[in-house]
């Protein structure tokens, strides 16, 4: 059996043991994020050192847990903590999560994220819808042997955000009056901020806002057939477009801030998929 699909069962399998929930949706929260999860009604919690062969989250600020509640009548499973590709991890590992989610019964993902902004129009603490994206620069997590239980070969990845889950979430934030971008994300695979020459390429190629996650995750996702929707947090402006040096504590501070309007705009979403 393929090594990769081999890990993600016995994942599967002790997730399993701990865990009598069925989610019909996954959210990914990002940096500073992870509070949103204290809002839930929560039924059970497992840590992610609970499951065998697990990668486990080393960034301040992910916890490292999933959550399994209600968003008022329908079930999630919150991954409140994501690993990232710069810590190390295989990119196989960085989206065994995303995959394990969707074993869970999960049909929907809904990706969250902290971001630094290149498009001028952006301020710190703005949200974007996520339209499409850039993933050449980070490794493609479906790389090596094709796993056929979980899809195809060559996945079209032509409308990766789905279309009606876009309208959704627009409808929610003009109707809660929380004013939403729309734009393309790129994921570099960090841990070293971008360097200004690189958000100059980058606002060429058509990229919005830049960040360290999130696209990996949404092209496993959509080779298992999963319904994907994306919010980015612009915490700051990128290298090159803002007066001070980007730091870590920056961005948390900025989602932070953000976490209020944040948790309305995610929840109505969620009520209305």
């Amino acid at each position: 059996m393929n090594e990769v699909y081999s890990k993600l069962l016995k994942c599967y399998e002790s997730f399993q043991k701990k865990i009598d929930f069925k989610p019909e949706v996954a959210l990914v929260l990002g940096s500073g994020l992870g509070d949103y999860a204290n809002d839930i009604k929560v039924e059970a919690t497992l840590d992610y050192h609970e499951i065998e062969g697990f990668p486990v989250s080393t960034v301040p600020g992910h916890a490292g847990q999933f959550i399994f509640g209600y968003v008022k009548d329908v079930p999630v499973v919150c991954m409140k903590g994501r690993v990232h590709y710069y810590e190390g991890y295989p990119i196989s590992d960085v989206v065994l999560p995303t995959r394990l989610m969707k074993m869970m019964g999960a049909k929907t993902l809904f990706l969250t994220n902290a971001s630094g902004g290149i498009n001028t129009d952006f301020g710190a603490g703005d949200f974007m819808l996520i339209t499409d994206h850039v993933s050449v620069f980070a490794p493609n997590p479906l790389i090596g042997p094709n796993i056929d239980e979980l899809g195809t070969r060559f996945p079209d990845m032509s409308s990766v955000y789905d279309k009606g889950l876009q309208d959704t979430i627009r409808k929610a934030a003009k109707d809660l009056n929380i004013k939403l971008q729309e734009g393309v994300y790129a994921q570099l695979t960090g841990p070293s901020f971008e360097a200004s020459a690189e958000i100059r390429l980058l606002g060429k190629l058509g990229v919005d806002a830049v960040g360290m996650s999130t696209v990996v995750e949404a092209i496993a996702a959509n080779h298992m057939g999963m319904k994907i929707c994306g919010i980015s947090c612009v915490c700051n402006l990128a290298a090159g477009l803002s007066p001070t040096p980007l730091t870590h504590e920056e961005v948390q501070e900025a989602a932070n801030q953000a976490a209020p309007l944040f948790k309305k705009l995610v929840t109505e979403a969620i009520t209305r998929f």
